[in-house]
């Protein structure tokens, strides 16, 4: 049996890797053991980007030091929280869990027309389901490319940008890489995963279509500032067992999101693989693997509003506190505003 340190929601044995400030500014990779002790790593590393970047040869060390310490030692409690890494690509994985993906099919506007005369929910999600398992074995995984300026830490406010009605949470489990390559086989790209993270995949879900542009989707929706909160760490894939892991999301006290994630269509490996024909990956990037059901849509549109908390954790990869706040601009407003809808 796993036991989970309460300090940081680390399992015993293990560690994470995250980026820190201490209370005079100082900004450091660090190490973090369950029981909230940090080592400060900035001696031997300028930042968590230069040990992703050399992962096959530092992580031996990196547990040498968990184990053995013998460094001045700091709190995790008295630490901010940065995003573990500070400029990675991103690529957002989308449409990649089973139950998910049927239940929008089966309730979002886009896909009414499928539905037969008179037809339940209840027979429309099957049919739905049946063709999400025929994507798991024909088809393919889906992303997009994410913007870097859109992360904040762990306990970091969400910020409610002047656009956009329906501000949503993903909770999500992500992956950091390390070494690259090209056309990866999904059995090869295990050796591309260094570490699991956490990271919140927020999105005002209204901006998504837009009439005057015909090619779909509109992305940059989900990358407004402190829409991806991630870490507060990240953890080697070795301490991490995918099969117990579960997402759990609560808004101001009400469970929204808890659901395990072997429920995903495509696992990581699958994904990097599909990457790897696509783009050059590198060390360090970042890879968000797709949410569960339990977004606000499912819960009567319950949107985050002003006022309230993000409460999220995942199995092994610690703890998120979030406070919802609206943007303050100084009194600048939009120029062009919401997409058109009705072109």
């Amino acid at each position: 049996m796993t036991n989970f340190n309460a300090a940081t929601g680390l399992a015993e044995g293990s560690f994470g890797i995250g980026t820190y400030e201490a209370a005079d500014g100082k900004q450091f990779p660090g190490l973090v053991l369950p029981d909230g002790t940090v080592f400060d790593l900035s001696e031997t590393y300028y930042d968590t980007h230069a040990i992703f970047a050399d992962w096959d040869r530092v992580v031996d060390g990196l547990n040498d030091l968990a184990t053995k310490k013998g460094k001045p030692e700091l709190r995790f409690e008295n630490l901010k929280a940065l995003p573990v890494v500070a400029h990675p690509n991103m690529l957002c994985a989308g449409s990649n869990y089973r139950a998910h993906v049927a239940e929008m099919m089966t309730h979002n506007k886009f896909n009414q027309d499928k539905r037969e005369a008179g037809e339940s929910d209840e027979s429309f999600y099957a049919r739905n389901l049946a063709e999400v398992d025929r994507r798991a074995t024909e088809g393919m995984p889906f992303f997009w490319t994410g913007l870097h300026s859109s992360l904040c830490g762990a306990n970091d406010d969400i910020i409610l940008p002047l656009i956009g009605e329906h501000p949503d949470w993903e909770l999500e489990f992500g992956v950091i890489t390390k070494n690259t390559g090209r056309y990866l086989k999904p059995e090869e790209a295990d050796d591309v995963i260094a570490a699991y993270v956490m990271c919140n995949d927020i999105g005002t879900v209204d901006e998504f279509r837009r009439a005057d542009i015909k090619f779909g989707y509109d992305w940059v929706s989900k990358h407004q500032p402190n829409f991806k909160t991630l870490g507060p760490f990240a953890v080697p894939k070795e301490f991490v067992d995918r099969s117990k892991v579960q997402i759990k999301l609560k808004l101001s006290g009400q469970t929204m999101q808890d659901w395990p994630i072997s429920d995903m269509i495509f696992p990581p490996e699958k994904i990097l693989s599909y990457a790897s024909e696509r783009i050059r990956l590198t060390p360090g990037d970042l890879l968000i693997t797709g949410s569960p059901p339990g977004n606000g849509a499912s819960h009567g549109n319950r949107w985050m509003r002003p006022g309230d908390v993000v409460e999220s954790e995942i199995t092994y990869l610690g703890r998120q506190v979030n406070n919802v706040v609206a943007e303050e601009t100084g009194g600048r407003k939009p120029t062009f505003g919401p997409f058109i809808t009705d072109w």
